[in-house]
């Protein structure tokens, strides 16, 4: 059988128990067709780059599937039927990807408190070692603009 990974992109305004509850039909559909869901992983609301049928935001969910590629047409077809789904995309894959994402691991690398302090700089000073800028000599006073006292006649 071929391994897929699928995304479907939910509307924003279903919650999230009714996007769980979709995925777990999709599975029953996926397991009665002959095929099987490997990894699931609901990486949440997230605002989408243009807007899809007046949506600004969707819940994404990633499926990664083991089945023959009648499951997979018939996986779609529903997803297309369904009003509460905006987009899909099924791609078939050599292998799926062991561990989380790269959507979550994005988001474990945002924390990134842990980083150590800063390299050498090279041959640019830290800036508490910059000089003291008092050795430069004042300005001179400014004259005066000629539009503005034109202008007070």
């Amino acid at each position: 059988m071929a391994l897929y990974e699928h995304i479907y992109l939910a509307r924003q305004d279903v919650t999230q128990q009714q996007v769980e509850a979709l995925t777990e039909q999709l599975k029953l559909k996926i397991a009665s067709l002959g095929g099987a869901v490997t990894k699931v992983e609901p990486w949440g609301l997230k605002s989408l780059a243009f807007r899809v049928k007046k949506n600004r935001k969707a819940h994404f969910t990633l499926l990664n599937i083991v089945a023959p590629s009648e499951a997979v047409v018939e996986l779609e077809r529903t997803l297309s039927l369904n009003e509460d789904v905006l987009r899909f995309l099924t791609i078939r894959v050599d292998e799926h990807e062991a561990g989380p994402s790269a959507m979550l691991r994005k988001r474990d690398d945002a924390d990134r408190d842990d980083r150590g302090p800063r390299g050498p700089r090279g041959d640019r000073p830290d800036r508490g070692d910059r000089p003291d800028r008092g050795d430069r000599p004042d300005r001179p006073p400014r004259r005066p603009r000629d539009d503005v006292t034109a202008g007070a006649i």
